[in-house]
């Protein structure tokens, strides 16, 4: 195999590539909520279930702690995201989503389903279906 290929043969430069085609997609629409895609995930979630832990956040995530808070910060700079001690573990902060948060990630909902939509329209229903499949199937055995 020549140096010429390692580029053509590479998993993660494949991967790397297809996730910066498809962030660029995301970002375009999510940036007129202001939130970044990383932020949207964390909305989502937050969205659907109280008092998360901030590590049980990272490891839903696939994220080590320091990315999940450089996420989180201005997500609690803006007043969306609020942290309290844990009542199960003091030494642990669980995360809610505020009263404002919900109504941003309710706008977000909308920017993420246009970007859902292109990407779609791009890729394909059927293909992107089967790619989220085959991704997920990779963290799901962590």
């Amino acid at each position: 195999m020549s140096d010429h290929d390692f580029g053509i043969e590479c998993n993660c430069f494949a991967l790397r590539q297809a996730a910066r085609f498809a962030t660029q997609i995301y970002e375009r629409h999510l940036s007129a909520v202001g939130v970044t895609p990383a932020q949207f995930s964390i909305l989502a979630r937050l969205s659907r279930q109280r008092d998360v832990l901030m590590s049980d956040l990272a490891d839903a995530m696939v994220m080590d702690r320091t990315t999940l808070l450089r996420a989180l910060k201005p997500l609690q700079r803006d007043g969306l995201v609020e942290a309290a001690p844990s009542e199960s573990d003091a030494r642990a902060h669980s995360l809610n989503l505020t009263k404002e948060g919900q109504r941003i990630f309710g706008k977000a909902k909308i920017a993420w389903k246009a970007a859902q939509d292109e990407f779609e329209s791009t890729f394909g229903r059927t293909r992107s279906k089967a790619l989220r499949g085959e991704l997920f199937s990779l963290t799901a055995k962590r």
